[in-house]
């Protein structure tokens, strides 16, 4: 059976027509340049596969090469950091190379560049360089610094690095053209004074090369063939190209840039400065916390390699920028965890259960298979007694119909082992349960082949003996925002978007066959999730990460969240058809209820511009939410959008919308100030009470 052959993407396509038109596979080369200012983050795990794929694909060498040319930000910490991620996402690099090691051979460039009149010290302030480069409409103009003789120039690049002059005193700028429409080719900056202690050359330098500068000149020295950046690059490619034609000898490999679509994924933030920010202000704990989207954070929580690997495939490279679906992740894990991962019980919010016909000290150990996906995996004994730990949700004393878990006079099965009824519970003196009391049918043990065992019952439960049950403690992580794009808003502080409950702890109970787990271990608690083994485990402590749960909980939310707006849009038609006023205001108090239940930003902006509209219903619901909803202020709606709002509810023949619109401006101190000619307009022909009473308060 023929299988259709994977196409290429246009990167591998490049490379196919390069080959094509001549060029010699043997002199293909790549590269993963980081620059060492910070964990290496999901985002990059797109470049390291397609960078590292393309080696593995056309057998060539890969180097990987820090851009270490900021010593102001550059630590070794993060140098080893980004070897231990390479290296556990499964890719061996040809050459470990450093921006540090061309130092003086950059030098050498830059002074050959100064000579042939092509670069220049610019003694200028950074404000007047800013002032004198222009805008994009328009042309920069010639500095004054501009035509130094190439003696001067090469005195004052010598004293540079020299140390004899302060840092922001002197730049050099390569001299190209100051009136190009790329405002990047109006003479960039090529070095700058640092007087800082560099990771690797210690002292050495007092001036350091531009990323722009150093990073095709690197490319050009370690000979590599197809130089693969992201899409903000696109304007640095003609930067590139003139740098390396000041250089380039027609006997060396010549380097090209080509650009492929970053990964941008939502729900999280890929800002090194803001990742950063979390850790220094110790809203994380650490550049490794479970939470984060770097790679050594995704592995603490449990993360594989390979469905990382798996993921960045399944995107795929591509030329156009868009947003990749958290889920798409999470689903990729769940996917490789299933076929490894072996099942074990564990309770995390306990309830003691009391088999009461169970004899007092019988104890057995129940067969129970690792992992049903894995038939190598093989089984394992858990042990089973009298009293039991259950979850706490999977008990109601009076039960709905459809509620398929343990209530009294209904049956269930106990994962492994029997099926049990509902008996009895105890209460303390605040009436809540302490404890559930079952029976158990002796004759239905799993696995047993009896006619008992193979009755069907509503439920399975999980559970953990008691006196052989492992007390760990387990932290679930969830995401660190609560927003689609916490950090695409206007005006909004990523911060604000904070999930309050992206970590709980709370002490859990485990089967005792994980008395030995060591780090990085990783489990299926069966029918809560995946968990990890965290490094902070010691002797007498386990402690488990929450990797994943079972199911997508954030797209459940999400469609809840949608539906419960569209569903409360409808509640709006009811609202106003009701003439009874006490019924008309227990709809209301339930749309307000609704509203400020609703976490996600976005969805609540989207709902109050879609809603923006002549109907005085949709004008009704667009100000509750403005009015009730806690997650958007006026200042996070469009201006266009907010005086739409306003123009149209202070017209609207609905004496509620004209009222909550009232409401709204006058929380609004700018808009209130624009709209107090239609306010008064509005007093002057007002017939409704209610809205002439709040208009006569405001004094207008």
């Amino acid at each position: 059976m023929s299988t259709e052959e994977k196409s290429l993407h246009f990167i591998e396509q490049i490379i196919e027509d390069s080959l094509s038109n001549g060029f010699p596979q043997d002199k293909l080369r790549f590269r993963f340049p980081p620059e060492p200012n910070g964990y290496l983050h999901i985002g990059h795990a797109k470049s390291i596969c397609l960078n590292f794929g393309l080696g593995l694909k056309y057998n060539a060498p890969v180097n990987l090469r820090f851009d270490d040319t900021n010593p102001a930000k550059e630590e070794q910490e993060y140098v080893d950091a980004i070897k231990e991620d390479l290296q556990w996402l499964g890719f061996n690099w040809a050459e470990e190379r450093y921006a540090s090691d061309y130092f003086q051979q950059l030098y050498d460039w830059a002074v050959k560049m100064i000579k042939n009149g092509t670069a220049y010290i610019d003694s200028q302030s950074s404000e007047d360089m800013a002032a004198q480069k222009g805008t994009p409409t328009q042309p920069g103009v010639d500095g004054p610094f501009r035509n130094r003789s190439v003696e001067e120039n090469l005195t004052l690049f010598e004293g540079m690095k020299n140390g004899d002059f302060e840092e922001g005193s002197h730049v050099l700028r390569a001299k190209i053209d100051m009136t190009s429409t790329n405002m990047l080719m109006r003479d960039p900056l090529m070095y700058r004074v640092l007087h800082r202690h560099h990771h690797r050359t210690g002292n050495d330098w007092k001036i350091y090369p531009m990323y722009d500068f150093a990073h095709g000149e690197s490319d050009y020295i370690e000979q590599i063939s197809h130089s693969i950046c992201t899409l903000e690059f696109v304007m640095h490619r003609e930067l590139y190209n003139w740098f390396l034609d000041q250089i380039y000898e027609d006997s060396k490999v010549k380097p090209h840039q080509y650009e492929f679509a970053r990964l941008n994924l939502n729900y999280t933030v890929m800002s090194k400065r803001k990742l950063l920010q979390l850790v220094q202000e110790n809203i994380v704990n650490g550049w490794d916390d479970p939470r984060m989207p770097t790679i050594s954070g995704l592995r603490r929580r449990g993360y594989t390699a390979a469905s990382i690997r798996k993921f960045c495939e399944i995107i795929g490279v591509a030329k156009r920028e868009n947003i990749i679906d958290f889920s798409l992740l999470e689903f990729c894990l769940r996917e490789d965890l299933n076929k490894t991962a072996p099942r074990v019980m564990a309770v995390l919010d306990s309830i003691k259960l009391v088999i009461t016909n169970y004899p007092e000290d019988k104890e057995e150990w129940l067969e129970a298979e690792n992992n049903q996906e894995d038939e190598s995996a093989g089984f394992r004994k858990v042990p089973f007694s009298k009293e039991l730990f259950i979850e706490r949700e999977d008990f109601l004393e009076d039960a709905p119909a459809k509620f398929f878990r343990l209530s009294l006079g209904r049956e269930v099965r106990l994962k492994n082992a029997y099926i049990i009824k509902g008996e009895s519970v105890i209460k303390d003196a605040a009436e809540n349960i302490t404890e559930i009391h079952v029976t158990y049918d002796e004759d239905s043990r799993s696995g047993s082949g009896s006619e008992a065992s193979q009755r069907k019952v509503a439920g399975t439960l999980h559970w953990v003996s008691i006196k052989h049950a492992l007390e760990t403690e387990v932290r679930l992580y969830d995401r660190l925002f609560i927003d689609e794009a916490p950090d695409s808003h206007k005006e909004k502080n990523f911060l604000e978007f904070m999930n309050p409950s992206s970590l709980q702890i709370v002490k859990g109970f485990v089967e005792p066959s994980l008395a030995t787990v060591q780090s990085g271990e990783k489990f299926q608690f069966q029918r809560l999730g995946y968990f990890n083994v965290d490094k902070d485990t010691a002797e007498g402590k386990i402690v488990f990460n929450k990797t994943v749960g079972l199911k997508d909980a954030w797209e459940e939310k999400g469609k809840k969240e949608e539906n419960l707006l569209m569903n409360t849009q409808k509640e709006i038609n009811k609202y106003v058809k009701e003439k009874d006023e006490n019924n008309a205001s227990l709809i209301l108090n339930s749309i307000v209820e609704n509203i400020k239940s609703i976490d996600n930003y976005s969805l609540i902006i989207q709902t109050i511009v879609k809603n923006i509209k002549n109907d005085n219903n949709s004008l009704l619901f667009s100000n509750l939410i403005l009015h009730h909803s806690d997650k958007v202020q006026v200042k996070d709606i469009e201006e266009e959008s907010l005086t739409k709002l306003y123009t149209m509810s202070l017209k609207s023949q609905m004496a509620a919308v004209r009222i909550l619109a009232i409401d709204n401006l006058q929380n609004d101190l700018n808009n209130f100030t624009l709209f107090k000619v239609q306010l008064s307009e509005l007093k002057t022909n007002e017939k409704n009470e209610k809205v002439l009473q709040l208009l006569n308060d405001l004094k207008i």
